[in-house]
């Protein structure tokens, strides 16, 4: 009779038996294949049995890591290790339901993993205090590479599409400059009344075409360049390219009766591209002799000083000058216009281009003017930027005026 009433009971403890044993012969077939490890922390020991998953992950065998918390915790990447403690001690304290955290682990061969570490407290004390918590590691290493591709490709997006926008507006600003002094020129031409006014006419004429002959050269470098997802790192000598500058806005020079003086290191040098130097130098000086003030003799001053930090470029006029009381904030933003004169004329383009230009070569721009006083526009490039291969310095006074 007992053993009959026995039998039924034996029977279901074995059939439970036989079915824990069953699913963790499936849990563990399934730990293992699916590469997760598996830590389980001991609170009141301070120890930690991690799997020989966990431990395969960082190129360890079973027995070449012991039960100690510290056996992780002085792996994590002195990067990582702030954020790792911080997220487990708000699980710790309940603050998280679930623990996680994504850190550098220290790898056998020297080199790191990305893991995702993830937990949960299973037992408390009568304090509420963990007793036990058990988690998992998952190696994460290529999903976070492809993730710095990812965002590498977007920055190369990026910056391409930015590229793309500065190009059409340097196409946009020095064409029409060359067109606008082609037709100066050839206005001039006509109204000439001497064979000498006329040749000097000519030779404005071949001196613009040799110009935008250059500025075609270069803006098919940019595209160039661009195609090829790269950046053009030239060594550019400032000094050509600001004699090219005046070279190309000779007419508005003349017109204006400016005086431009340069003091110039003769070989500082630029890394960079010479498209994107000639259209800031283009937009900086043109504006100085644009916005003149209409009882002083135009002046602007082209200067660079060398600094501890690398190079400092600075561009100042005796124009009219921008109430940055008012406009501080908008000066380098898009479609801004400052002045009335400039309302019908201007697409408040040249400065937000400038600036993009400028922090696109690796530099800074700030501006400081006064109404009725001036504009100074100082150019910061860093060493590894801008630098002088001696020490001598070039300085040339360009005073133009046209008899008309």
């Amino acid at each position: 009779m007992i053993k009959r009433i026995f039998s039924p009971i034996r029977r279901l403890f074995e059939h439970r038996t036989n079915s824990n044993n069953s699913n963790s012969l499936k849990w563990q077939f399934a730990v293992e294949n699916s590469k997760i490890g598996v830590w389980d922390w001991d609170a009141k020991m301070n120890e930690v049995f991690y799997s020989v998953e966990s431990k395969n992950i960082l190129g360890y065998n079973d027995h070449e890591i012991g039960n100690h918390a510290d056996e992780w915790n002085k792996r994590v990447h002195p990067e990582d290790k702030a954020a790792y403690n911080s997220d487990f001690q708000r699980h710790i304290t309940g603050e998280l339901e679930l623990y996680k955290n994504e850190h550098r682990v220290l790898c056998k061969d020297g080199s790191y993993r990305w893991i995702l570490d993830s937990g949960k407290i299973v037992s408390k004390d009568k304090n509420g205090k963990p007793l036990r918590i058990i988690g998992t590691h998952i190696d994460i290493t290529s999903r976070k590479r492809n993730e710095v591709l990812l965002n590498e490709n977007f920055n190369i997006i990026t910056s391409q599409n930015k590229r793309l926008y500065n190009f059409t507006h340097i196409v946009s600003h020095n064409l029409r400059t060359h067109i606008g002094n082609f037709k100066n020129v050839l206005e001039f031409h006509e109204s000439s009344t001497t064979q000498q006014e006329k040749d000097e006419m000519f030779n404005y004429l071949k001196t613009i075409s040799s110009a935008l002959t250059t500025t075609i050269t270069n803006l098919n470098d940019v595209i160039s360049v661009n195609s090829e997802y790269n950046d053009l790192n030239n060594n550019i000598g400032i000094n050509g390219v600001v004699r090219e500058t005046l070279g190309n806005l000779s007419i508005e020079i003349a017109t204006k009766r400016a005086t431009i003086n340069t003091d110039l290191p003769s070989n500082l040098y630029l890394k960079g591209n010479s498209s994107y130097l000639e259209s800031i130098f283009h937009n900086l000086i043109s504006n100085a002799v644009k916005y003149v003030h209409p009882q002083k003799t135009p002046i602007v001053n082209i200067k660079g000083v060398q600094t501890e930090e690398g190079f400092e470029i600075s561009i100042s006029d005796n124009g009219i000058g921008i109430d940055l009381e008012k406009y501080k904030e908008q000066v380098f933003g898009m479609y801004n216009t400052f002045h009335e004169s400039s309302r019908d004329d201007s697409e408040g383009i040249g400065l937000y281009l400038t600036k993009i230009q400028v922090e696109d070569l690796g530099g800074k721009i700030t501006i400081d003017s006064k109404l009725n006083e001036g504009t100074t526009f100082k150019l910061f490039f860093p060493k590894e930027k801008a630098f002088l291969l001696n020490k001598k310095k070039e300085s040339f006074n360009t005073s133009s005026t046209l008899n008309q």
